[in-house]
């Protein structure tokens, strides 16, 4: 099986670790161990829960303390409809695997994580893209959509809130999706790795697996509950599906590390401190961001309704690589570029790392297009 390079994750890989301020970063401002358990009332005790653990393999599925609380994530999951697994990327690409063959239609949107348009494509499916425009404030077209959707099609792949440009979906346009995917028979896998961080009211935006007996959800600790480190994530679905994904999970993940299980599971019992946190951070560097970008003649943008990062567009002359590539040697300041995930043209910032940094972040990208615009001009 041959597979397209993962134009983000090999991003990431090269410069993360080089850069002085990281607006590439994606995770709301990451959690240390002492925050967490300090949140939870735990300090004195921690300890004492972890040290009797014997470190086996552990609940196969996830324990049943952690699949409630996730299931309680939702409005109509159980336990049975929720499965553990090594990230969301891990629960992405089990569903993927679990559903799609050769031949099989599948409707990816773009931009999105490049998992849901490449691992199908590299299985020999008839993979059509989306394409999500400005125009219609990166929100699917739905008339395109139900032309795509031809009788028989496997699956339909979106994510939301959307990365990266967090374009947000409400319960009324979900609906019109699930009808769409109704009328031709065909799954809804839904990423919500960034569900819980919508700009308004709790931050919690409708779920696919409750709005559609096809509907698939996954979501991980790393994003909104910025514990990226656990990796840990999950699939919540229809019992046979899932019966399904454990066939294909038996050969790859078998169960997750029973210290991340732990720890995820005292987050999601505190998660409304640590989702209070989260709306914080993002609802107020999203506002820096905005007064930032109106106060920039170089670079626009659609504002985004939910998630962590945001899609700019730039108004200089070079490619979106060069342009980060340059940003960051002159300034220390990393950002994707749009040829990452196959939106040229466009730059993705990740606006939920700490204010400091992304304040000056922000002053240092001002600064390198001052010197750009002499040439953009």
């Amino acid at each position: 099986m041959k597979i397209r390079d993962f134009g983000v994750e090999i991003w990431m890989n090269r410069y993360e670790n080089e850069c002085e301020w990281n607006l590439a970063e994606t995770c709301v401002e990451s959690l240390t161990v002492a925050e967490l358990v300090e949140m939870a009332g735990k300090t004195e005790t921690i300890l004492d829960e972890l040290l009797p653990l014997k470190l086996t393999y552990g609940a196969i599925d996830g324990s049943e303390r952690l699949r409630r609380l996730i299931a309680g994530l939702y409005e109509k999951q159980a336990l049975e409809n929720v499965v553990v697994t090594h990230g969301a990327i891990g629960a992405n690409a089990l569903v993927h695997e679990t559903l799609v063959e050769p031949g099989d239609r599948v409707i990816s949107v773009l931009p999105t994580y490049q998992q849901h348009y490449s691992i199908p494509e590299s299985y020999g499916a008839d993979v059509r893209i989306l394409k999500l425009t400005e125009e219609n404030g990166f929100l699917p077209d739905l008339d395109k959509l139900r032309t795509l959707a031809s009788p028989g099609t496997k699956l339909i792949a979106i994510n939301n809130p959307n990365n990266p440009t967090g374009a947000l979906m409400d319960s009324a346009f979900l609906e019109r999706i699930v009808d769409i995917a109704r009328a031709c028979g065909a799954w809804i896998l839904c990423d919500e790795v960034y569900r819980g961080t919508d700009q308004e009211g709790d931050g919690m935006t409708a779920s696919i697996a409750d709005l559609y007996e096809k509907g698939i959800s996954t979501g991980s600790m790393s994003k909104t509950y910025s514990l990226a480190g656990l990796r840990l994530g999950w699939i919540v679905g229809p019992q046979e599906l899932l019966h399904a994904v454990s066939i294909h999970r038996d050969y790859n993940t078998i169960s997750v590390g029973m210290l991340d299980d732990h720890f995820a599971a005292i987050a999601l019992e505190n998660r409304d401190r640590i989702l209070a946190r989260s709306r914080a951070i993002t609802r107020t560097n999203l506002a820096i961001l905005e007064e930032w970008v109106a106060g920039e003649p170089l670079i626009s943008w659609i504002k985004p309704g939910s998630g962590t990062t945001a899609l700019l567009k730039y108004h200089v002359t070079m490619p979106s690589e060069v342009f980060c590539v340059k940003l960051l040697e002159r300034t220390g300041v990393m950002l994707t570029p749009g040829s990452a995930m196959d939106m040229e043209g466009y730059l993705r910032i990740g606006y939920t790392n700490s204010e400091a940094v992304l304040r000056e972040g922000l002053r240092r990208i001002s600064q390198f297009l001052a010197e750009e615009r002499p040439a953009a001009a």
